[in-house]
């Protein structure tokens, strides 16, 4: 609970226990009234304000004059007690409401934490901190342990680990060398590195993904509250009913002009929407906690409402619906054993740090011996060469042996192949796989069965990703895609759906922050993911499990249905006191049912998706 909070619900408490002792004191007349003045503006003082505020910018009918007007018109009545509980649900409901979003949401100011402040440059034989702003390309940068990389570029002196889960949501650090690729927003965790300056500070990875994503953020509309929405109407035409109620009867029909004052008062009291106030975020908040209890974070009752009306829901592939962890699936020899045709791949990936190779060593299970390795040659997009033992030795895609003049063998394994080719003679291949999430395809089906249409962004193969889709039951995939690219793709999807209908994102990696936060909702893997997918996002799966996007949707058409309940309800008991007030039929105490136990009915539906199976 934050401090604002703490100190409306004191004032609560305060008001709610004077008012108490008031009503047990034996009073009259002016005594009477500053009693009761006093619990009222403690808990209506902020409200009384705000209303003040705007009425002083233009803004007239919002619900804090409507509540103003509403508790002094009771206060007029001589209804104190009606007057100061009206205004002490209204703060009720405002406590709930801001408790409810200021619990669920983060600010994404937090991400920030992948912007470096200070570069270190060797001057004299001492380093030296400066804005990276000032470093030029070229430039030899030095990243000592527990710091930031501040700029892209390539180590030329020292070893290290580096921590990129902010950048890629991987927990396992990776390691780093003399001609290896650094880029910024890693933490540097070990070794002294001396890193040759790539790309300018305003082009680095970690300014252009922080810049994607606060631009990508500007476009999404700000769903607004919907009681303010509907003060907007409601309140002018109330205030204007109750003048004209005031003011016709005794100027055009000769009436008491006491008694039809008294009824446009009695009139205002009915109509305060206090039950709306209450119930409607009330509902909201309940479907919160239900999502908690459940491993489902919602930032914010907005998003509820957004997620109702989705109807297509695009996933990424890596880390959403599979494990995101890299493993040899198959190994299928020509000439050479299987164990020595992963051990010739894993020696010559030795050198490399990208996943897949992580993998093959992984798989060989025994320390690798670099000495072994001669003439290490890695070509972009192909493979490596190396001369192992005296052997030169081939391993990469299919393109590497077309590139080395050698005749690959196809593959029925869905995957990723790697090829391995000795002294330009063909060995066989390797299967790398990505691992299917166990309830994945249940979530997939699930969610068609709703009507919900599904589509796969992946930057995999088109073999790979046609096979997963076909798997899972994904109705449309497109794959090969940087992740500039998903933007992109992910535009035209927007552009093509429905004004009324809604797009949802789900991702786990910060180079699926920027689409997440350009969707009508963005999804994302709490468990694994990375902290700027999980802040970028609107709602986050704390157990990464795809199944939860069901159980999300599902909680979120509660909410509303129950919301629709209650407005329905409450605007048609108001409707009809106000009429019967208008007609002189309603008494004050029919005006408290119309206001205070319609609250209360309402809250009562509200919490019945706590307990709801």
């Amino acid at each position: 609970m934050t401090k604002s909070q703490k100190k409306a619900l004191l004032k609560i408490i305060i008001s709610f226990s004077l008012f108490i002792i008031i009503l047990f004191l034996k009073t009259d007349g002016i005594l009477k009234l500053v009693l009761f003045l006093i619990p009222y503006l403690i808990v209506g003082y902020e409200v009384l304000k705000r209303a003040a505020v705007n009425i002083f910018h233009g803004q007239v009918f919002d619900e804090n004059f409507l509540m103003t007007i509403a508790t002094i018109g009771a206060f007029c009545l001589g209804e104190y007690p009606e007057g100061f509980a009206v205004m002490l649900l209204y703060q009720i409901g405002e406590l709930f409401q801001d408790y409810a979003v200021g619990r669920s949401r983060k600010s994404i100011a937090s991400l920030m934490d992948i912007r470096p402040d200070y570069a270190n440059i060797e001057i004299d034989g001492e380093l030296k901190q400066v804005d990276p702003e000032e470093i030029n390309t070229g430039d030899i940068i030095v990243i000592k342990p527990g710091e930031k990389v501040p700029l892209d570029g390539i180590v030329t002196k020292g070893s290290s680990s580096l921590n990129t889960s902010a950048l890629t949501g991987e927990a396992l650090p990776r390691d780093v060398g003399e001609n290896d690729e650094v880029i910024s927003g890693c933490i540097n965790i070990n070794g002294l590195l001396y890193v040759r300056v790539s790309k300018p500070f305003g082009e680095s990875t970690a300014v252009k993904i922080l810049e994607l994503i606060e631009n990508s953020a500007s476009k999404k509309a700000k769903s607004e509250n919907f009681i303010t929405k509907f003060a907007r109407y409601y309140t002018p035409a109330v205030v204007i009913s109750a003048l004209l109620l005031a003011l016709i009867p005794p100027l055009f029909f000769n009436q008491n002009f006491s008694v039809w004052i008294e009824r446009a008062l009695l009139f205002l009291v009915v109509s305060c929407p206090c039950a709306l106030v209450i119930s409607v975020p009330l509902s909201f908040f309940s479907g919160i906690g239900k999502a908690s209890k459940k491993g489902i974070l919602i930032k914010g009752s907005s998003y509820i409402d957004i997620l109702s009306k989705t109807d297509t829901i695009v996933f990424d592939k890596t880390g959403t619906l599979t494990k995101g962890n890299f493993k040899v699936v198959a190994i299928h020899p020509d000439i050479l054993s299987k164990d020595e045709l992963l051990r010739l791949a894993a020696l010559a990936e030795s050198y490399s740090n990208h996943p897949i190779s992580e993998s093959l060593r992984e798989a060989y299970k025994v320390p690798v011996d670099k000495s072994l390795v001669q003439n290490y040659e890695e070509i972009s997009g192909h493979g490596i060469n190396a001369v192992i033992e005296g052997k030169k030795v081939s391993v990469g895609n299919e393109k590497m042996m077309i590139k080395n003049g050698i005749q690959a063998k196809s593959c029925h394994y869905v995957g990723t192949i790697i090829h391995i080719a000795v002294d330009g003679e063909y060995q066989g291949h390797i299967v790398i796989s990505d691992e299917i999430k166990e309830n994945s395809q249940k979530a997939i089906s699930l969610l068609k069965k709703s009507g919900i249409k599904t589509v796969m962004l992946t930057g995999d193969g088109k073999a790979t990703a046609d096979s997963i889709a076909e798997k899972l039951g994904i109705d449309e995939v497109h794959s090969q895609l940087l992740p500039q690219d998903k933007v992109s793709e992910f535009e035209r999807l927007l552009e093509q759906k429905a004004s009324h209908r809604m797009l949802a994102f789900v991702g786990d990696g910060i180079n699926d922050a920027p689409v997440l936060s350009r969707a009508d909702i963005g999804i994302a893997m709490g468990g694994l993911g990375s902290d700027a997918a999980i802040e970028a996002a609107d709602i986050v799966l704390m157990d990464d499990d795809p199944l939860k996007i069901c159980e999300a949707m599902k909680i979120s058409k509660q909410i509303i249905r129950i919301v629709k309940q209650n407005i329905i309800f409450a605007l048609s008991v108001k409707f009809i006191v106000l009429i019967l007030g208008a007609l002189g039929i309603a008494n004050m105490w029919l005006a408290v049912f119309a206001d205070v136990g319609v609250s209360i009915i309402a809250i009562m539906n509200s919490l019945r998706l706590m307990k709801k199976k």
